[in-house]
């Protein structure tokens, strides 16, 4: 039976550690690579721009051995040229995967329903699972991840809070998400993971209270207003992520962002290049991990 990566709901711990165990064999070159996905083809379904995401799932599927095709929505026209569940059905007959970054997560949701092969949700407007998986990676390389992690996100509570706290219910450790009122996580997945969190979840307004005794400190950045004009600056400035509230975690405190970043605002240039930066680290062990989650849901132990 089939595997999709939608989201972490329908992922056991321990198949998500069998994801992190390959991509270290990958990265570290313990299995030939180039074979695993041999004669195989992978379409990249991509309704919004993207640098980290689609380079690395094409380099990725390269380095596997295997053929991306790449489908933008002015190619394919999904949901308004042809029916979601009729892409589905017909890339799953050229196809191997189908990897999809799409503007509403109910698309994705539907190719997985439809396809007969693995989808990988590569971004939605509600879950970022990828990105998570690889911010794991990083911090499991650096020594960092563990029950006694304190994990504080500021700023909006989008795709990536989503998917920390989906993440949550699955390994033990300490997340505190730092919002403005107004622009908190979903709902029903905070309080979902609240209930079910191995570790522990809280939710704060407080940006110089939530980052104390931080050991890693993770943002994003802000969202614009509706009409595309000017960033909510005067909402989210207290969450901007600076020296001076630096200050306020522990002194080997890590600094993490999917990128890309919008320096000057939900971040600072300083912070940023520093030295306690990770940036880089997450956006080059995107391709690892895609590589492993691929390698996983072709049946690579």
């Amino acid at each position: 039976m089939k595997k999709d990566l939608v989201s972490f709901a329908l992922w056991s711990t321990k198949e998500l550690s069998s994801v992190f165990t390959l991509t270290r064999r990958i990265k570290n070159g313990d299995l030939r690579d180039a074979l695993l996905l041999g004669r195989k083809s992978v379409a990249l379904i991509f309704e919004k721009e993207s640098l980290r995401t689609r380079v690395s799932f094409e380099v990725g599927v390269a380095q596997l051995g295997g053929h991306p095709i790449f489908l933008q929505q002015e190619t394919i026209g999904i949901a308004t040229r042809e029916s979601v569940h009729d892409i589905a059905a017909v890339l799953s007959r050229y196809n191997d995967i189908i990897v999809a970054r799409t503007s509403r997560h109910q698309t994705c949701v539907q190719l997985a329903e439809s396809a007969g092969v693995p989808v990988i949700n590569a971004m939605t407007d509600l879950l970022h699972p990828c990105q998570i998986l690889a911010d794991i990676f990083t911090l499991q390389d650096a020594g960092r991840f563990g029950p006694a992690l304190k994990m504080v996100y500021l700023g909006d509570g989008n795709n990536i809070a989503n998917s920390w706290l989906e993440f949550a219910e699955k390994f033990s450790f300490r997340l505190v998400l730092c919002c403005p009122p107004g622009y908190e996580p979903h709902p029903q997945i905070l309080e979902q993971a609240k209930e079910n969190a191995i570790g522990s979840v809280q939710l704060s307004h407080d940006p110089q209270a939530a980052v104390k005794d931080a050991d890693v400190i993770y943002t994003d950045v802000w969202p614009q207003t509706e009409a595309g004009g000017s960033r909510l600056a005067h909402v989210f400035k207290p969450f901007q992520v600076n020296k001076n509230l630096l200050r306020e975690a522990k002194k080997d405190c890590l600094v993490m962002h999917r990128l890309p970043a919008n320096r000057g605002e939900e971040i600072t240039t300083d912070v940023l290049d520093g030295k306690r930066s990770i940036v880089l680290l997450q956006a080059e062990n995107r391709l690892h991990v895609q590589k492993g989650i691929m390698a996983f849901l072709l049946g690579q132990q």
